[in-house]
């Protein structure tokens, strides 16, 4: 006995599948022992509890006395199917789906044959039914039909490394991860699909998910691996009613092998999901299928044979091809030439910097030709000589040279003369000329900068301070004193002249004369003078090089008096230290000695000022003779 799985007024809403017969079929929820055998006769409907999948004999489209037993979407009209159980193997109506009494379930021919995914399907024969899930999983005791994938994969899939098959037996979808024809991987996820979730995401493990286009919809869907060899996620859109793209793996089809067949070119038509196919030059199609099926040459290759370049293309021939590395593309010509079996060869830099090229030779045949404008490929085609067809795959540069010719004239090339030995001469002139030039400059300037140096490192000049004492010209120091006209001493060295500086500081400039040392014995002066920093010696605000002038600061006589004489009027008025008095007086006595040699040097000076040295009675100067 059978029982109906929604009431009446439910079901005259819902479409029946296209494919079913006109009568409507009876619906029940479950198929036991007892109501075993179904046959396709019956017209029964195993329906889920939510009503949104069936499972039952589905007619073939193309022929209504053959059946598959399939689970489909219920309530969509158009390519519902999502999973099958003898999709390779139509049945009869003399077919039965039975449940035998040992509980084993089989789908038998007409000749007894099992058909069912597994032939050891077996459970309690009185307790366990077939059922059909919400998600549209088929139960049988443990077995379930997400188990054992046909080309769909449903929401709320777990893949667990499940492989599926597109319906014309061609691609696989292998371990969950790869796309393969044959033993060649087209495309590959990466890490292998774990879960395709009900909001339209696939979850792979350790990657970005798939996200669909509509993705967190309320939409039917179903990933699918097509006859074309594409794997897509299609959503149902209720509007139009239609599946809907929502994903894909391939975005560019030609990249799936056997698109088009031996010896032709695989094009886009510029639709996401439309390809054509288009003989090499040289070819022609397949009478019957054209060149999807494949095309066969118009002339056989002789002795003499030349090349076809096809820009942008490549053919990919898995075991027919042999891949070399090759210095130019001469190299990778010629090696087709010797190989008979070469009916073409492709080249290609390998876009490290290396110099060699990678240069694929098709053997026998032209295996999945492919033309992108992103290809960093050309392949040459081997047509005999006589050969009258001309390729078709040609790039800009050859497209401007037809479109837009241009005539270009060049000057004939000057005559060849052999100049080496003059351009040798020229350069080693040249480079001779600078070296000595360069080197006159740097001896002059390392005498220049040793003489300094040395001096410098005598005299101690390197550790003047900075800001030190200021360099005057001549000229200045003439105007300072008045063309040298109040002179206010005479030493050992020179006399002593009054002068005014522009900002009206009174100096006391000094003219060293019959200096024996020469320079030497100047700079020592200088460089003495300006290191000396005493509360009773004079500073020196600067000098003059030329004509061996120096000039060092003074005071006018009354401030002379006002730090000198006042000094040592305080010291007697206020009963002070003598020895003060008397060691300021002794020093100056020392520096008024007539002769140059029994002077103090100013670091003695400075030293019998601060009583660290002790002073020896001076002699009588030549001026006390004098005065008396």
């Amino acid at each position: 006995m059978f029982f109906d799985a929604a009431p009446l007024s439910i079901l005259l809403l819902l479409p029946l599948a296209s494919a079913q017969p006109t009568t409507n079929p009876r619906k029940f929820s479950s198929f036991s022992i007892s109501q075993s055998p179904w046959r396709p006769t019956q017209n029964l409907t195993l329906l889920s509890p939510n009503s949104l999948f069936a499972a039952g004999f589905h007619p073939l489209p193309n022929n209504s006395n053959l059946f598959i037993f399939s689970v489909w979407y219920f309530n969509i009209s158009t390519d519902n199917v999502v999973w099958s159980a003898n999709r390779l193997h139509p049945v009869n109506r003399s077919a039965a789906l039975v449940i035998t009494a040992t509980g084993q379930l089989r789908l038998n021919d007409a000749s007894g044959r099992n058909l069912w995914p597994s032939n050891n399907v077996s459970a309690h024969s009185n307790s366990t039914q077939l059922i059909l899930r919400d998600d549209g999983d088929l139960i049988y005791g443990t077995w379930e039909s997400f188990q054992f994938p046909t080309n769909t994969f449903l929401p709320n899939h777990t893949f667990n490394g499940t492989s599926i098959v597109s319906n014309n037996g061609k691609y696989s979808f292998v371990n969950s991860a790869n796309l393969t024809f044959g033993t060649e991987t087209y495309w590959s996820s990466g890490n292998p699909f774990q879960n395709f979730q009900i909001d339209g995401q696939i979850i792979i493990n350790n990657q970005i998910p798939v996200i669909p286009s509509d993705f967190n919809s309320t939409r039917f869907r179903k990933l699918v691996l097509d006859d074309d060899g594409n794997l897509r996620i299609f959503s149902f859109n209720p509007n139009w009613p239609r599946w809907d793209v929502v994903w894909q793996a391939h975005v560019e089809l030609c990249q799936i092998l056997d698109t088009c067949g031996p010896n032709s070119v695989c094009m886009s038509s510029g639709s996401y999901n439309s390809t054509y196919c288009v003989c090499a030059p040289g070819f022609s199609p397949n009478p019957r299928g054209g060149a999807r099926q494949g095309c066969h040459r118009k002339l056989n290759v002789s002795n003499k044979p030349k090349f076809l370049q096809l820009d942008f293309v490549n053919f990919r021939g898995g075991v027919k091809q042999i891949s070399l590395q090759t210095p130019n593309i001469s190299v990778c010509q010629a090696d087709c030439l010797k190989n008979s079996s070469c009916v073409g060869y492709t080249f290609s830099f390998d876009g490290n910097g290396n110099a060699h090229a990678q240069c694929v030779l098709q053997l026998d045949i032209l295996s999945n030709g492919l033309w992108s404008p992103g290809m960093k490929a050309a392949a040459f085609v081997k047509v005999d000589n006589s050969e009258t067809d001309r390729s078709n795959f040609t790039g800009m540069m050859y497209k401007l040279q037809t479109t837009c010719p241009v005539r270009i004239t060049l000057r004939p090339p000057p005559v060849n003369k052999d100049n080496t030995t003059r351009n040798i001469l020229i350069i080693s002139t040249i480079f001779v000329a600078e070296l000595i030039t360069g080197a006159v400059f740097f001896w002059a300037f390392l005498k220049r900068f040793v003489k300094y140096r040395d001096m410098a490192r005598t005299l101690g000049l390197e550790s003047l301070p900075a800001g030190g004492p200021k360099r005057f010209n001549y000229a200045e120091l003439k105007t300072a004193t008045n063309d040298f006209s109040t002179c206010i001493g005479r030493g050992g060295f020179g006399e002593v002249f009054k002068g005014e500086l522009p900002d009206k500081r009174v100096v006391a400039v000094k003219c060293l004369k019959n200096v024996a040392g020469g320079d030497r014995d100047f700079w020592a002066e200088v460089t003495i003078i300006a290191r000396m920093h005493h509360l009773n010696l004079l500073r020196l605000w600067g000098f003059c090089a030329e004509k061996g002038w120096a000039f060092e600061k003074a005071f006018v006589e009354e401030k002379m008096k006002e730090i000198l004489d006042g000094r040592i009027r305080e010291e007697y008025e206020r009963g002070g230290n003598v020895c003060i008095v008397n060691r300021m007086v002794e020093t100056a006595m020392w520096c008024l000695q007539n002769q140059p040699e029994k002077r103090p040097s100013m670091g003695k000076v400075v030293k019998m000022l601060e009583g660290k040295l002790e002073i020896p009675p001076p002699e009588k100067p030549s001026i006390y003779f004098l005065s008396q």
